[in-house]
């Protein structure tokens, strides 16, 4: 293995590879996301709109640009991705009324919709030509950790920004996100992937892939538990961080002038939990195991989200704690199917995990915005970590989500 146990020396794909997650520089916008959108004019009902046209675009997109990256390449794919997303990113600086917002936030949706299976896709199948795919959470975390490093200092650059005019986070997350086409230029296909039978991959076949992932009964419970539930619970904690952590230290004293700088320090300290545990993806995988934290960190979260309505200066540790945990905690779902899906159609299942993830948020969207609006953004996750905890016990009811094995198995074991 090339990329084995720590301290072994990455591959050349697999720097490459380091190099493109060093360009996401979503960290730049997320410190003043939505505080932008309030300063539009926007209400936290018209914020979950646009979140939820985001979501039906991706479920709306998510199979056929899997599909599509199964076809044309998963590199081709992320180029296509990449592009659309800098444009975007510029579009929503300019943005001047909440349907022009609308049309963008759908081009984003579309933009993340051709990135996001084909990117897990590339390394997996990158890993597999060196025989070394159980080291897939080593090298997707320590991808993510050098991604969020890079955000440390993006997040206070952002914040800073934010401070001087909320639109400039946006303007320069742009021009870093296009310098990902560079590093992506660099990137071959796979052996793996180009010795597949790609080319007898139809549409009607694709969708066939999807239907026997979804319904392996290695992946079905673990797609409502993780795909439908916690991911869901973690989009609407990412939705608030911005108003929550506003209203948390202004009634603490601090003066309202401060939060937009502040705010980039708070996503700093995010990243860089999120770094350390994305880091150490591979050991929590072989140390703590899968099984244990997937069915012990969604009822940690979803109580701590109860506890901090009842203590709202709590929010401060618990939404840091919460976004620090959720990229490890992808990495290792993305692991788990993985681990359990064939490479012929790879992106197209990986897509299809992140549409459920997509269909099913849209309701806690809606419902969160409408409770924020006539209570409050502490209520809405409240509710949201009530429904967590609710749900997961019943989906423990029906069958265990994560079974105890680690080794792979066949769509359709």
């Amino acid at each position: 293995m090339n990329e084995g146990d720590s301290g072994g020396v990455p591959t050349a794909p697999v720097l490459k590879y380091y190099t493109y997650k060093a360009t996401k520089a979503v960290e730049f916008y997320r410190p003043v996301m939505y505080l932008y959108f309030l300063s539009q004019g926007l209400s936290f009902t018209q914020i979950a709109v646009l979140e939820a046209a985001y979501n039906v675009t991706t479920v709306l997109g998510e199979v056929p640009t899997g599909y599509v990256g199964d076809r044309i390449g998963r590199r081709n794919s992320l180029l296509v991705g990449t592009g659309l997303i800098a444009a975007t990113l510029v579009g929503i600086g300019l943005a001047g009324s909440f349907l022009a917002l609308v049309a963008l936030y759908v081009c984003w949706s579309m933009g993340y919709n051709f990135r996001s299976g084909s990117e897990d896709a590339w390394l997996y199948d990158t890993l597999t030509d060196d025989l070394s795919e159980d080291q897939f959470s080593r090298v997707r975390g320590r991808g993510e950790s050098v991604s969020l490093l890079t955000g440390v200092v993006a997040a206070v650059v952002g914040g800073y920004l934010g401070n001087i005019d909320l639109s400039y986070p946006f303007f320069v997350a742009a021009g870093v996100t296009a310098l990902g086409l560079v590093a992506l230029l660099s990137l071959s296909e796979p052996d793996t992937y180009e010795s597949a039978d790609t080319d007898d991959l139809s549409l009607r076949r694709s969708l066939g892939i999807v239907r026997d992932a979804v319904t392996n009964r290695r992946i079905r419970a673990f797609v409502v538990y993780y795909y439908v539930l916690f991911a869901a619970v973690l989009y609407l904690v990412f939705m608030f961080v911005q108003p929550v952590f506003e209203s948390v230290v202004v009634d603490l004293g601090v003066s309202s002038s401060r939060v937009e700088s502040l705010l980039g320090w708070y996503y700093a300290a995010i990243s860089l939990v999120g770094a350390g545990f994305s880091y150490y993806a591979g050991a929590i995988k072989d140390r703590i195991g899968l099984r244990t934290w997937f069915l012990v960190l969604p009822f940690g979260v979803g109580a701590a989200l109860v506890g901090m309505y009842l203590v709202p200066v709590l929010a401060l540790p618990v939404l840091l704690l919460a976004r620090g945990t959720a990229d490890v905690t992808r990495a290792l779902a993305s692991q788990y199917v993985n681990d359990r899906i064939e490479s012929v159609g790879r992106a197209t299942v990986l897509s299809a995990m992140a549409m459920v993830s997509g269909l099913t948020v849209i309701p806690f969207q809606l419902g969160s915005g409408a409770v924020s609006d006539v209570s409050s953004p502490l209520l809405a996750l409240a509710i949201a970590g009530g429904v967590l905890i609710a749900g997961s016990l019943a989906v423990l009811a029906w069958e265990v989500p994560v079974s105890a094995g680690e080794s792979a198995a066949e769509v359709g074991e």
